[in-house]
């Protein structure tokens, strides 16, 4: 497989005064395209700041992260907003969708910033509210949809621009059991489909839908595990 990402002895350092957090120590990772990915540990273990760096949304203070031979640590705010636009689609816990815009245009949305044109985006929308099943809900604005349904509007959103990341920072933490199964169900589709996914969850229930789980401990990673040790793991 191609390697996607590498990640370099990474260290991340949060400076509050004179007072210094270490959130991520020596993180060295490589993953390849098409890999589905589960990133696990308690609050502050240091995942999300993993995945902040991962998505170009935050620099390491000392280390390398390479994004398909893209040295990120040398490009410039522009460049970081076209590579997360191109490359990377995010979905988050609290869905993040736009209130008073309506399903349809919420999806349409990076592709505004994409600079594609009206008919495209709405066809691309359209397509993609079928493939999670929304194609009938087009019209409704957010507050009339339940969880589960938001989240795969995000879902929908974040594929857009036909970005070939997927990253989920606990994509099911606001949704009860069934939606949480649905959700991960289509992100086993979308990875089997060749998007590559990596999820942020402190949940073995959703951990268990990955083919490699990574495991942080205070800024470190304590366990890296395919599928094979994935069941011990969880057991």
């Amino acid at each position: 497989m191609e390697k996607m990402i590498n990640i370099e002895n990474l260290n991340k350092i949060y400076k509050t005064g004179s007072i210094e957090v270490q959130a991520l120590k020596n993180v060295n990772i490589e993953i390849n395209h098409g890999e589905f990915i589960a990133i696990m540990g308690h609050s502050g273990s240091g995942k999300s700041t993993l995945m902040n760096i991962i998505g170009c949304l935050d620099r390491p203070t000392t280390g390398k992260y390479f994004l398909d031979g893209i040295e990120i640590d040398k490009q410039g705010s522009d460049e970081l907003s076209l590579i997360r636009n191109k490359k990377i689609g995010f979905v988050f816990q609290a869905f993040n969708l736009i209130p008073r815009t309506n399903v349809l245009k919420n999806v349409e949305l990076p592709m505004i910033y994409a600079k594609v044109k009206s008919k495209q985006r709405r066809e691309k929308a359209l397509e993609l509210l079928e493939k999670v099943g929304l194609q009938d809900r087009t019209t409704h604005l957010p507050n009339e949809l339940s969880g589960g349904q938001k989240q795969r509007v995000a879902i929908a959103r974040a594929l857009a621009n036909n970005p070939p990341i997927i990253l989920a920072d606990e994509p099911t933490g606001n949704l009860d059991t069934n939606s949480s199964e649905e959700i991960m169900s289509i992100f086993r589709e979308l990875n089997k489909d060749g998007n590559s996914i990596i999820v942020v969850t402190h949940e073995p229930e959703v951990a268990k839908y990955a083919d490699r789980i990574i495991v942080f401990k205070d800024g470190a990673i304590i366990n890296d595990r395919r599928k094979e040790g994935v069941e011990n793991y969880l057991a």
